[in-house]
């Protein structure tokens, strides 16, 4: 799960990217608003954590922007501004949660678990396909109750394909999301994860649709 941190703050978005990479997402860092809006626009992340008060440009105008170019990714709001009227133009503008500095890494880390499990149209912390459940709050998955010892790539595989359980995703998108940028990324590594993935869920718990891609059914057996 890829997860922009747009934060000027040297010191806060060392300390939200260190926690949100121990909770299982890859994070990248926008330190200023002209970047922070071009890497919105034109890259797929799966949550945004965006502070408000930003050089060269403010918060509230990157939002208004990719909403208006039809960017649907969540965005989280952070910020030291603690009025109401600016948490509802915030939420007008487009956010879908809004936190105020200080704030508990914590509470942080539990809303964007919440924002990216109720974008994939999962209500609660637990995601269920066939006999294999992922505890997104314990960041634990489980084969018929029985815990499965994971690498972290592969939890985050695994836990992309449960969060799109059902839907084919095309190995682009999951390199995309599993590495970010990282150039090192390739198709063979990604088919080696997958395997291992197999041995440790289940033979079908992956299945491989030819020239499209993976998919976790919602009835892996």
């Amino acid at each position: 799960m890829r997860v922009l941190v747009v934060e000027d703050e040297p010191r806060i978005a060392a300390n939200v990217s260190t926690a949100l990479a121990a909770a299982g997402y890859m994070p990248e860092i926008a330190a200023d608003g002209q970047d922070a809006w071009f890497l919105g626009d034109t890259q797929d992340y799966d949550l945004i954590v965006l502070d408000l008060g930003l050089p060269r440009l403010d918060g509230l105008a990157i939002l208004k922007r990719w909403r208006a170019n039809g960017r649907r990714m969540p965005v989280l709001v952070l910020t030291a501004r603690g009025f109401w009227a600016e948490r509802v133009e915030g939420i007008d503008s487009g956010a879908d949660d809004y936190l105020v500095k200080p704030f508990r890494m914590e509470e942080l880390i539990a809303r964007v678990r919440a924002l990216i499990r109720r974008t994939a149209g999962h209500g609660t912390v637990e995601i269920e396909a066939g006999p294999i459940t992922l505890d997104t709050k314990r960041m634990r998955v489980s084969v018929d109750g029985v815990p499965v010892a994971l690498s972290p790539l592969e939890y985050r595989l695994v836990a992309y394909l449960l969060h799109h359980k059902g839907r084919v995703v095309s190995p682009s998108e999951l390199m995309e999301h599993l590495y970010g940028d990282d150039d090192a990324r390739d198709a063979n590594a990604l088919e080696a994860v997958i395997t291992r993935l197999r041995r440790k869920l289940g033979s079908e718990a992956i299945e491989t649709r030819r020239g499209f891609g993976y998919c976790i059914p919602d009835t892996a057996q």
